[in-house]
């Protein structure tokens, strides 16, 4: 059997009761890691995003629209439906795959998490749906 690649799709936020549900996000910081992982952080927010996918950080860089193109309101509301996918999904792991949907998202669509969490979670939504060959809401665009 084909072993999938290890994939990591993390959002822990901690204290999210406490936060007003229109704060403004300020700018997370994006480190890129050796072995194509991509970490955002926002301490205010106290939150994290851990995306561990080999390929995925050139495919963002390569072939994902640019940030900007998309406005927040539109990644919000995709990264909704495909969220409430995956984590159905990552809660039947005898009907889905337990290798691609390891773990559930933790995702307050109550949060404004800013521009870049949307960006970077919907294009990695688009990313895994079209290299694992899954269809987690509508129409993905093939890129």
């Amino acid at each position: 059997m084909k072993k999938i690649a290890f994939i990591i799709v993390l959002i822990a936020i901690i204290g999210a009761c406490s936060t007003p549900k229109n704060s403004l996000a300020s700018v997370p910081t994006t480190n890129p890691v050796k072995g194509d992982t991509i970490r955002i952080a926002n301490d205010s927010l106290e939150y994290e995003v851990i995306i561990i996918d080999p390929g995925f950080s050139t495919w963002l860089n390569s072939i994902a629209l640019p940030r900007g193109y998309y406005s927040q309101f539109y990644l919000e509301n995709k990264n909704r439906f495909y969220i409430t996918e995956w984590n159905n999904r990552a809660q039947q792991p005898l009907r889905f795959d337990p290798n691609l949907y390891e773990m559930t998202i933790n995702y307050d669509p109550q949060i404004n998490y800013g521009y870049e969490v949307n960006y970077l979670i919907y294009n990695y939504m688009i990313y895994f749906q079209n290299r694992y060959q899954q269809r987690l809401f509508g129409n993905v665009p093939i890129r």
